[in-house]
């Protein structure tokens, strides 16, 4: 099978009829295991959203279309849930208007609000520290030092 073929295969443009890569052991039809058992999960296995809840690691992310959805943005900040709101698809004045209510949030309830990208503000709870991840890891006198 040609590059091409397999690129081609793998994007799913054309069938992949290449049937030196299957094993006759695991053709269809033939069952390996125990018969007839259903899957069972192991107990100490957890769903990811459930453990998140149970232990307040959760960050929920806001793109307001209008100044009506503050009030999800408040009532997830009251809870104690660190906000990332999303104001680009908001028009200039509605949006100022959300960061001053989100400004009121976080003053009244002593957390914080840093800006992550143009329009874009996360909101943390007091309990909550965000870490700058500036230049950590990097040598001053590295590579990435060109001056």
């Amino acid at each position: 099978m040609g590059s091409v073929r397999k690129a081609s295969a793998w994007l799913g443009l054309v069938e992949d009829n290449d049937e030196r890569y299957y094993d006759d052991e695991y053709a269809e039809g033939t069952e390996t295991g125990t018969g007839n058992q259903a899957w069972v999960t192991d107990p100490r296995v957890q769903v990811a959203a459930e453990a998140a809840q149970e232990q307040d690691r959760r960050i929920a992310t806001v793109t307001p279309d209008s100044f009506r959805d503050a009030r999800a943005i408040g009532e997830l900040f009251r809870d104690g849930v660190p906000v990332i709101v999303n104001l680009t698809a908001m028009d200039p004045a509605d949006a100022k208007r959300v960061v001053d209510f989100a400004a009121g949030l976080i003053f009244g309830l002593r957390g914080s609000i840093d800006r992550v990208a143009t329009r874009v503000f996360l909101l943390s709870p007091a309990d909550t520290q965000v870490v700058a991840g500036g230049a950590a890891g990097r040598k001053a006198d590295g590579f990435f030092n060109q001056s």
